[in-house]
């Protein structure tokens, strides 16, 4: 599934491709990946004769502002590169700005791919927004989980796009400090790794970013939340929002499937330290990575290096 890094990564190429320009029509072609509204013909009625303001990442969340083209939108959101929310969007439902939105959730196997109109259709592609100059936003799912949305002027946008109002704070905001991490996690009798998994912990974060970041701050995927000292927290903090900036600046992580708008491989699976390397030696200490299951999924780690 992609993580915050490839959807942050996925958002900066939507906000350098695909702002100020036409959205003449689409084609929804699995009608299920439209969430809201029901209508499919409600859903591309609703987002034709707008043009995208700017894309922002909430959490695995993209949102974008939408704006008619007969209002004049400036050059809002080009070359873009901030990795936080809007703060319109974190503040109570009814707080939410008249302006329609169009929100989309990757899921497992999602994919935004920026092409030119003519390029042949790969047998996944499930929705197809139109724009000017025969260029196109490819909306390609093969496992069919994701998700997009159409949210009306004036409607608040988490009373449709209900996972936001769930969300933790993103490790990128000013929310998200030492004191509010150790408020998550010090009452909580699971493993770490699995609370780290909980978008109502830490949002964005998955699989593979918690194994890294665990790795980093030297704490074993077992261990129980209430054993964590502050200071094993305080080093978690860091770690998470080193390993993500490292991640984004990589462009994201490709296992399996994940592309950025352009259809390019993300690079950080090849400087790993402990994700999916399980036999392999540490690149610390030699150890071979180890791997285990913790509530149904797969964890990595060094037993040396993160015994402490």
């Amino acid at each position: 599934m992609p993580e915050l890094p490839e959807v942050e990564t996925v958002r900066r190429g939507l906000n350098q491709l695909t702002l100020n320009q036409k959205i003449t029509g689409g084609d929804v072609l699995l009608d299920r990946t439209i969430a809201y509204p029901f209508s499919v013909g409600e859903f591309i009625d609703g987002i034709k004769n707008n043009a995208i303001a700017i894309w922002h990442r909430r959490g695995k969340y993209l949102v974008a502002e939408l704006t008619p083209v007969e209002k004049d939108r400036g050059t809002r959101g080009h070359g873009d590169t901030e990795n936080s929310f809007p703060a319109s969007l974190r503040l109570p439902l009814s707080a939410s700005p008249p302006i329609p939105w169009l929100g989309v959730h990757l899921r497992m196997t999602g994919q935004l791919l920026w092409v030119d109109r003519d390029e042949p259709l790969h047998k996944h592609t499930r929705v197809r927004l139109f724009f000017g100059d025969r260029q196109e936003l490819r909306f390609v799912d093969q496992r069919t989980f994701g998700q997009m949305w159409w949210v009306p002027s004036g409607v608040p946008v988490e009373s449709v796009i209900t996972g936001l109002a769930k969300l933790a704070a993103d490790p990128f905001t000013d929310e998200f400090t030492v004191e509010y991490l150790a408020g998550k996690l010090q009452k909580r009798r699971r493993p770490i790794k699995t609370a780290l998994l909980d978008q109502s912990v830490v949002a964005g974060l998955g699989n593979i970013y918690a194994d890294e970041a665990l790795f980093k701050s030297q704490i074993l995927p077992e261990t129980l939340c209430t054993d964590l000292q502050l200071k094993q927290i305080e080093n978690l903090r860091t770690a998470i929002i080193q390993v993500l900036e490292t991640s984004i600046e990589a462009g994201g992580t490709t296992f399996s499937n994940f592309l950025n708008v352009k259809g390019v491989n993300g690079n950080y699976g090849g400087v790993a330290w402990v994700y999916n390397r399980a036999g392999e030696l540490c690149r610390i200490c030699d150890t071979p990575i180890m791997r285990i299951k913790l509530a149904g999924r797969s964890s990595h780690f060094c037993p040396q290096c993160q015994r402490g």
